[in-house]
């Protein structure tokens, strides 16, 4: 077991696990899960206070949250992309039926329910090379702090030697044991909450492969912010966004900081006793369109959250290969639909499309290179499938060139196949 290599992709989504040996390809970590076993957990928790023991917490996590919350979505403290907040300073803790929680404890107990439903596939390894992106997500981000973060929650776990790589220099590694000859690689990596790219250079060297990191760039923004825009654009003015209420013979409109918690529907639950909440409810009598409040209460008080963020993704991915679709999101009293064109939905997106392309170019400039240097791109993540995305590397370099796929796979596979190279400091970094 000394001669393994473990590599983690703690994802915005999913979390990924892989193994490699000193020779061959990298094997994912199989993992339970309700229907049976998977490759990909997704990166969620649970909290219930038992009926039969109310002082203690009940902690699930991956697929089994998400079971837990939609069975009783009233009694679980659901908490999903937790990993946006680890940059953050502005988030301290959370409280959780009584008990506060760091971001720090939460990734350690998510980590602990990882272990515990991989079982006997994933042996007790001292050393671990964990991805990061190359940039984290939301405002003012602290790399340190993160890392730190990081670094607390792995050591709980046993962990002794932590090594960090970036999440697309690990796709790379996945990439080149397919390459049959030297090349000048763009890697785009696509995850939930950041979009990072890099630049290296593969060469054979005495029978083995050689990288050479040339550059790199991100962005935080990606399929949330995806699924945000449509929310924002097709759910919420049916909800009362962009509607207006009378007070003392002034019509004024509904404030839009409502409809900000959509940008994830985890936290729609929050709202329930919040001040916001007491607002809105006050604000349905008085307002011009009751009924559009009142769909916004059902779907607040009800917790229907997760079904609508069931329906903006089946939309997301028919318009990957649709020209138009129909959304519908049917739950409670609430139905709304209609048909939405592909080329809608990229006008919503339009201003991350945008900062997406920006990096880009960053990172071939840093690489001091120009599309006509790149020799191969591969594209990984859910989101490099939106035709709107692949269209901005369609418009640098040849078809040809282009390839995408492994989306749950290549990052973990990749950060197990660096956890063997003779030089990890070249590839990885420990936390300061």
């Amino acid at each position: 077991m000394s001669d393994l290599s473990l590599g983690i992709d703690f994802g915005t989504t999913n979390t990924v696990l892989a193994l490699a040996r000193p020779q061959g390809p990298a094997a994912l970590v199989r993992l339970d899960a309700p229907g049976g076993e998977a490759s990909a957990f997704r990166s969620a928790l649970g909290f219930q206070q038992p009926p039969e023991r109310p002082n203690e917490r009940a902690i699930t996590a991956g697929p089994w949250a998400i079971e837990a919350y939609a069975e009783d979505p009233h009694d679980v403290r659901f908490i999903q992309s937790f990993k946006t907040f680890a940059a953050q300073a502005s988030f301290s803790e959370t409280q959780i039926l009584g008990k506060r929680y760091r971001f720090e404890d939460l990734l350690s107990a998510f980590l602990l329910k990882l272990r515990e439903h991989a079982g006997e596939d994933l042996p007790a390894l001292k050393r671990i090379v964990v991805g990061r992106p190359v940039v984290f997500a939301g405002g003012s981000p602290s790399e340190t702090l993160a890392l730190e973060r990081y670094e607390t929650a792995f050591r709980r776990l046993g962990f002794e030697e932590i090594r960090y790589a970036y999440e697309p220099v690990g796709a790379a590694f996945f990439f080149a044991r397919e390459l049959t000859e030297d090349a000048t690689v763009l890697v785009g990596d696509f995850g939930g909450g950041t979009s990072d790219f890099s630049v290296l250079r593969f060469e054979r060297e005495a029978g083995e492969i050689r990288a050479h990191p040339l550059g790199r760039s991100g962005v935080g923004v990606a399929g949330d912010a995806f699924d945000y825009r449509i929310i924002d654009n097709l759910v919420s003015p049916s909800l009362g966004k962009g509607s207006s209420y009378e007070s003392f013979g002034k019509v004024l409109p509904i404030p839009n900081r409502y409809y900000s918690a959509f940008a994830r529907w985890d936290q729609l639950a929050l709202m329930r006793g919040s001040r916001d909440m007491r607002e809105i409810r006050a604000l349905e009598r008085d307002a011009v369109e009751p009924e559009k409040l009142g769909r916004l209460i059902e779907v607040l008080d009800e917790n229907l959250g997760y079904q609508l963020y069931r329906a903006i993704s089946e939309l997301k991915i028919a318009l990957s290969a649709e020209e138009a679709h129909e959304f519908r999101f049917a739950a409670g009293s609430i139905d709304i639909g209609r048909d939405v064109a592909r080329a809608e939905f990229e006008s919503w997106i339009a201003p991350e499309l945008a900062l997406i392309e920006q990096a880009v170019d960053r990172a071939l400039a840093e690489a001091n290179l120009g599309p006509g240097d790149i020799d191969r791109v591969f594209l990984t993540g859910g989101s490099s499938l939106t035709p709107a995305v692949r269209r901005i590397f369609h418009r640098r370099f040849p078809a040809e060139r282009i390839e995408t796929g492994a989306e749950l796979e290549s990052i973990a596979s990749g950060l197990a196949l660096i956890g063997r190279e003779r030089d990890l400091d070249r590839w990885t970094q420990a936390a300061a």
